[in-house]
């Protein structure tokens, strides 16, 4: 299996990144047959004339789901790729030999992921990641650093990037990930070679659901549906019972806004929802790590023993971290509700217009229905704008209460 065969739907930018690494592997094999190509050099392998289409730091932007973090992973294996069929004219990436696998699983040696649960990435992270950076590799062929979350770098922090993208170590590649190239400083944009990805089609992400996770086809296509080409999200609500009953909840407060007491009962219920949620990954996450610091720390595992004079700090700096993730999981739990009520009164819309269009919460077309019938396109379009404001507003760290409250007394009045 190639190292793109989970990239869902963007053939065009598939074909731009094989052309860079077979042009990657060639630069390398030339580096180590004696001469030392630079990047944008004419490679061995490149039509007479042509230029070099690997380039040192590259920036994946799409929407949300469209598989941004899925391509740029891919691409670090196939630029890592070792297997012998490159030496008789086959293309880097082909999914099975050490480089590719270990790439795509994570534990490559010279692949860096970095990612973050937390609401930014600072300036101390990011000075650890341009040291690495100038690391040369340790036994693959590159030096790859993925940024998955690169719209979440503070502007510090951004600056502390600049230099290690403007002038990278010889065989460094950097690829940042960001939902639009606005999410990224412009000096950084400057230097990188832009990809835009596009939402992937709902039958081509409920055949992925079908192929690599073993999902029957039936639900595939609806999770891939109700998603509207999310393959995360398609992937969690195939997966997840309790997924499809908070989103079940969700398409049910269209109905329950009719006075003011249920526009505000059903407000709580969703930062409820959301807070249950942040709390679940508490759990799992945040016990294990004060554990492991506690030992590390010289304290007993399961014990409340003291700690070591002078650890305190240590205790605190996670203790914060564990609450700044807790608020991201809440407002990213939060976001997930409001797209799905984004997507009802998008269906509501459809049906009014008479737009041929399937719905993607066809489960609940009756309500869908009722609502349409009730309304008029006009308030529809306000109801829209009112999630979008919540969303916005909830950018803007208002309170989450009560951006959830203004919507949905505006989703009332229409």
């Amino acid at each position: 299996m190639a190292v793109w065969d989970d990239v869902v739907g963007q053939d065009r930018v598939t074909a731009q990144l094989a052309a860079a690494a077979r042009d990657a592997d060639a630069l390398v094999s030339a580096e180590q047959a004696g001469r030392e190509p630079a990047l944008g050099e004419e490679p061995p392998s490149a039509d007479p004339g042509g230029a070099s289409q690997m380039t040192h730091a590259w920036l994946f932007t799409g929407p949300p789901g469209s598989g941004r973090a899925t391509v740029a992973r891919a691409f670090a294996a196939a630029l890592q790729c070792v297997s012998p069929d490159r030496a008789l004219g086959g293309a880097p990436g082909c999914g099975f030999c050490d480089g590719c696998h270990t790439a795509l699983i994570g534990t490559h040696a010279d692949v860096e992921i970095v990612r973050t649960d937390l609401l930014s990435i600072g300036v101390k992270e990011t000075r650890d990641l341009v040291r690495r950076s100038s690391l040369s590799p340790a036994g693959g062929r590159w030096q790859v650093i993925v940024l998955e979350d690169a719209d979440r770098l503070t502007e510090g922090a951004g600056n502390v990037l600049l230099k290690a993208v403007e002038e990278p170590a010889p065989r460094t590649v950097w690829l940042l990930c960001a939902p639009s190239v606005e999410d990224v400083l412009p000096t950084i944009r400057s230097r990188c070679r832009l990809l835009s990805l596009r939402t992937p089609p709902v039958d081509a992400v409920a055949e992925v659901l079908v192929r690599r996770d073993g999902i029957e086809p039936d639900a595939a296509g609806r999770a891939a549906r109700a998603t509207q080409g999310h393959i995360g999200r398609a992937r969690r609500l195939a997966t997840d019972e309790r997924a499809r009953a908070r989103r079940a909840a969700v398409l049910k407060l269209p109905l329950r806004v009719d006075d003011i007491g249920g526009c505000l009962k059903a407000a709580q219920e969703l930062i409820d929802a959301a807070g249950e949620d942040a709390k679940q990954v508490a759990e799992e996450v945040d016990t294990k790590e004060t554990e492991e610091l506690r030992a590390a720390l010289g304290a007993a595992a399961g014990t409340n023993g003291r700690l070591p004079r002078g650890t305190a700090g240590a205790m605190k700096e996670l203790q914060d971290k564990q609450k700044r993730r807790s608020t991201r999981t809440q407002r990213d739990s939060l976001d997930l509700a409001l797209v799905d009520l984004t997507g009802f009164y998008r269906d509501v819309l459809a049906l009014q217009m008479g737009a041929s269009v399937p719905l993607a919460n066809d489960e609940v077309r009756d309500s869908v229905q009722r609502i349409a019938t009730a309304s008029t396109p006009e308030r529809t379009l306000r109801r829209i704008e009112a999630v979008i404001a919540c969303r916005e507003a909830l950018d803007r760290n208002v309170a989450p209460l009560l951006a959830v409250e203004a919507m949905t007394v505006a989703l009332r009045a229409g």
